[in-house]
């Protein structure tokens, strides 16, 4: 019997590598079969076989500026076959994208050569997306965030933290949400974030009584909301995603001003820790309420375990030190970008090269843990936005729509906002890709608000607050998938705690609309 207990508080017995791989279901197995027939049949028919009418009546007065240029390079005809092949692109790669069916770095690539050889986008323009300030961004972020996992800062923190104030299970849960919001500063990545807390509260999940298939709505609860809170915090910040960092870069393009850190982190932080604090009171007093017998430690003397881990650690030695002195100073930098104008790529670029420093710095290259395949997924998504913004299509397909739906210019600004924002944040339940949701989406916004005369940063900016929304069901994001493999809830569980996150995510959304965002300028007086 101690044996099987030591076993259960053993950090090391769920690293990633041990996690069970979750089994794809019959559907998911369906859909990547029909997945690459699926997207070369919508490939042909929109190239060659459909009547795309609505192509052939584009408005050029409500074109962007890059697409007015390549208008005027290349002439209407040719303008309306690109703006024909880049649909027909964007299609074929959403099915490959959604049915999973090649890898989603395999289908960047495929998308990339497949816009140059079809002369959307000039090769200059679409290989260079890979050195995007956004893409050197998340290389830089990860650079850092391998100096806090070297070093053990980012564990380190998260224990103590648990051990200092999770006395019960109530001030447990909390303790995670400051835990995933500290993190979140520094970790431009959320599965990065899972990968170092979920050892972590998997041993606290044990204490408690959940383990070794033995499920407990402690072991949902401290899961789930986990999930929740990893992309939560993550939207509390622009460095919270590589996703966030694309929809700032979009809006900065429209508006022609950056979004700075702390604009952001103003807009969003408040939000973020509604919805964590949410989150706690959904799940404890809702659909998972916690017996008496889980509100208590199951395990004698369970917590020790997590004790004897920090123990192991030792004391905290110079290089932490030099690793929170960085960080302190990138984060400073950051919040304070508005005052000093110096980009947060700038600020990351520095910051990494100070932790590379050899005999100056903490780590060596290779320390750094750098997930190739999600970059080359991430520049594929950037070329197709490049193609996106050389067309127009967003606009072009938002034209079209107003024109079938009878929208017109006085159409009321809350009835548009409720629309996108509902559409944005329940997207998700489809799309697995942030990055993908945020190039659909963004730009649509920013058409819509330009088309009925508001400003592009009234509905582009709420609907990139919503981008973190991928926790409801295991396949939605990264995380999501990693922590369905704890065995700790059900496909049931999930939906029906994350889709009401979702619902309320969206009635907060809509209320910061009305009251907030108003008080910050980002949405319109009066219009509500």
């Amino acid at each position: 019997m101690k044996q099987a207990t030591s076993d259960i508080l053993n950090m090391s017995h769920y690293r990633i590598e041990k996690m069970k791989v979750r089994q794809k279901s019959k559907t998911e197995e369906f859909l990547m079969i029909i997945g690459v027939p699926m997207a070369l049949i919508a490939y042909v028919f929109i190239m060659y076989v459909l009547d795309l009418n609505f192509l052939n009546h584009i408005d050029a007065t409500q074109l962007g500026k890059t697409a007015t240029k390549q208008l005027n390079t290349i002439g209407m005809i040719s303008f309306i076959e690109t703006n024909r092949a880049m649909l027909a692109i964007f299609v074929a790669a959403l099915i490959l994208w959604i049915t999973e069916a090649i890898p989603n770095y395999l289908t960047s690539l495929i998308l990339i050569v497949t816009l140059v050889l079809t002369k959307v986008l000039p090769e200059d323009t679409a290989y260079a997306q890979l050195g995007h300030k956004v893409m050197w961004l998340n290389i830089l972020s990860f650079i850092l965030a391998s100096m806090l996992v070297a070093t053990g800062v980012a564990k380190r923190f998260a224990l103590w933290f648990i051990l200092k104030f999770g006395k019960n299970a109530s001030s447990i849960f909390l303790s995670f949400i400051v835990i995933n919001t500290v993190l979140a500063l520094f970790i431009s990545a959320t599965t990065a974030k899972a990968t170092i807390l979920l050892p972590i509260f998997m041993v606290v999940a044990a204490v408690y009584g959940a383990s070794d298939g033995k499920r407990n709505n402690f072991g949902r609860n401290i899961v789930l909301q986990n999930l929740l809170h990893i992309n939560m915090s993550a939207s509390g910040f622009l460095t919270g995603s590589g996703a966030n960092l694309l929809a700032a870069s979009l809006i900065a393009g429209s508006i022609g001003t950056e979004v700075f850190f702390s604009d952001w982190m103003m807009a969003a932080f408040p939000t973020a820790m509604i919805l964590m604090f949410l989150g706690w009171l959904v799940g404890t007093r809702i659909f998972f309420p916690l017996s008496k017998d889980e509100q208590l430690p199951n395990i004698e003397g369970g917590l020790d375990s997590l004790r004897e881990e920090l123990h192991k650690m030792g004391q905290m030695g110079f290089e932490e030190f030099k690793a929170i002195a960085i960080f302190t100073a990138i984060i400073g930098f950051w919040a304070t970008d508005s005052y000093h104008g110096i980009s947060p790529t700038a600020v990351a670029f520095v910051g990494a090269i100070v932790a590379l420093l050899p005999k100056v710095g903490i780590v060596k290259w290779n320390d750094v843990d750098i997930p190739w395949h999600l970059l080359l997924f991430s520049a594929g998504a950037y070329t197709l936005g490049a193609g996106l913004s050389i067309t127009d299509l967003p606009n072009t397909l938002v034209n079209y729509s107003f024109i079938k739906l009878g929208i017109s210019e006085g159409t009321p600004f809350w009835m548009i906002y409720i629309l996108l924002t509902g559409a944005m944040i329940f997207s998700s339940l489809i799309f697995q890709s942030k990055t993908m949701r945020t190039m659909i989406f963004i730009p649509i916004g920013i058409g819509v608000a330009n088309r009925l005369g508001f400003d592009a940063l009234s509905l582009a900016l709420p609907l990139s607050l919503l981008i973190e929304h991928v926790y409801t069901l295991p396949f939605n994001s990264k995380p999501a998938i990693l922590l369905y493999a704890t065995d700790h809830y059900s496909w049931t569980d999930t939906f029906k705690f994350g889709i009401t996150m979702q619902f309320l995510a969206w009635m907060l959304s809509i209320l910061m609309a009305m009251t907030y965002f108003k008080w910050l300028g980002i949405t319109p007086n009066g219009l509500f």
